[in-house]
């Protein structure tokens, strides 16, 4: 893979002052924990820093943010011909044809799918799979809509799933085989996968795909570059425009509880949200890739994070300003300096103890077991297995897999645990009480989908398993 061209923030007219007051505004906020950043101006990286146990070379749950990638896989059908924006979701379904005979489902085309425009006034996901498990497109389609396709926006998973399930159909191939060469290879982007609907067998495309930080920038970039990559036309200079304009007006009732003036009712285009400043795509926690062609700027994060506008609100306030504003090389060197060795904040307190711990109450349905020494953590699920990591004192070890851990006795009676899953934005929290010998155990903040049943391998390690 050829590394992204890497440039001090001055030399492409961009003042590193207004990077820092970035990061002062995010790092530290309550709901809000950074995990990677990267920052492109003029095609060059001017910032870039992951946070302990986070690095480089790792793929992340994108979230929703999948779904922009899904849309670059419709642009690519549709320049190929497998893809009719005006034909109606039904057609690429025959077999449904008897069953669906609302004319207001019927007239669901793609290009509403693609804009969240089929004209349901809600979410839909849920009762799409209340009525067919097996094939969620037919239970989309059983639930006529109750707006205008078209007109009509809600942000819905059904409608990208479809999206996503006509081009596997007319292709033969997954999302991941499909897009493997016309979009990862060209861009070089290596480790990807996506989560799969475990009845249908298909890609989720709504969610589920995980890539790292430089594979969401390279995203960002081909579409800030009109679908042009290394001097190549990849991605038709049609569907960049189509995609990053307002398709249909989301400035009502969203869902999201935004007002008119936030980043959520802007418009969306084809499964990219417009912003206040440029477009971008996003998934819950605060996966973001964020392009502001005024600016010749991409911003590509991964955090988890609850109150995602405020990531929104820091860039308009701090990096906006900070674009063709004179930097200076001390400037330059405060970013760098603060770019390096980031980790995580982690509660002061002692060394663990020797300890051992069952369980009073956990998230993770199937642990049973802590046990702690200076240098290790052992965990223990219901059937026996055994999950072994490394502690280190006053650090983040790297990762054992895709899981990394850091403990501290907080007071006399109480050890914390703090368990990263390094594939995903989420931690567990671990809480020991020493005097009972029991331990609680919490998602600092709860994952999406039916996770409390999963063992620990299968939270750690995404790839294998299929989404709910």
């Amino acid at each position: 893979m050829t590394a992204l061209p890497r440039s001090a923030p001055s030399a492409q007219a961009t003042d590193a002052r207004g990077v820092i007051a970035f990061l002062d505004a995010i790092e530290g906020v309550s709901g809000i924990e950074p995990h990677s950043i990267m920052l492109l101006r003029h095609g060059h990286v001017i910032a870039e820093g992951w946070w302990a146990p986070y690095h480089p070379d790792g793929v992340q749950q994108l979230y929703s943010l999948s779904k922009s990638f899904t849309g670059t896989a419709a642009g690519f059908a549709w320049a190929e011909g497998l893809l009719d924006l005006d034909a109606p979701v039904i057609s690429y379904f025959p077999e449904l044809d008897a069953d669906i005979t609302d004319p207001r489902s019927r007239s669901i085309l793609v290009r509403h799918v693609a804009s969240m425009s089929a004209g349901h006034s809600s979410e839909q996901w849920d009762r799409a799979l209340a009525t067919d498990r097996e094939e969620p497109v037919r239970g989309f389609l059983l639930d006529p809509p109750d707006g205008t396709p078209g007109v009509t926006f809600a942000y819905s998973q059904s409608t990208t799933y479809a999206l996503g399930a006509i081009i596997q159909r007319q292709s033969g191939q997954s999302l991941i085989e499909y897009l493997r060469p016309r979009l990862f290879e060209p861009l070089g982007i290596g480790e990807a996968f996506w989560g799969r609907h475990p009845a249908a067998g298909r890609d989720l495309a709504f969610s589920g795909l995980h890539v790292t930080t430089d594979a969401v920038a390279r995203l960002g970039q081909l579409y800030l570059q009109g679908g042009v990559w290394d001097g190549r036309q990849l991605l038709a200079p049609e569907w960049v425009a189509e995609a990053t304009r307002v398709q249909v007006d989301n400035s009502g009732d969203n869902g999201s509880g935004s007002d008119s003036d936030s980043d959520w009712s802007q418009g969306y285009g084809f499964q990219f949200w417009m912003s206040r400043h440029g477009y971008r795509g996003d998934g819950a926690f605060g996966q973001l890739c964020v392009v502001l062609p005024e600016h010749d700027v991409v911003l590509a994060m991964t955090t988890e994070a609850v109150p995602m506008h405020l990531i929104l609100d820091a860039a308009w306030t701090h990096l906006l300003p900070a674009f063709d504003r004179e930097g200076s090389a001390e400037a330059d060197a405060a970013l760098k300096h603060r770019l390096t060795g980031l980790q995580f904040p982690f509660p002061d307190g002692e060394e663990v103890p020797d300890s051992e711990f069952t369980v009073a109450h956990t998230a993770v349905e199937r642990l049973r077991k802590v046990s702690l020494t200076a240098q290790k953590l052992t965990l223990q699920e219901e059937d026996g297995t055994l999950t072994t990591l490394p502690l280190l004192t006053g650090s983040w070890p790297p990762p054992t897999g895709h899981l990394s851990a850091r403990a501290v006795q907080t007071d006399a009676d109480t050890v914390r645990v703090d368990l990263q899953f390094v594939q995903s934005p989420h931690k567990l929290v671990i809480t020991g009480d020493l005097r009972s010998g029991t331990f609680d155990a919490d998602w600092r903040v709860d994952p999406l989908g039916h996770v409390s049943r999963l063992s620990l391998f299968d939270l750690a390690n995404p790839e294998p398993r299929e989404a709910p």
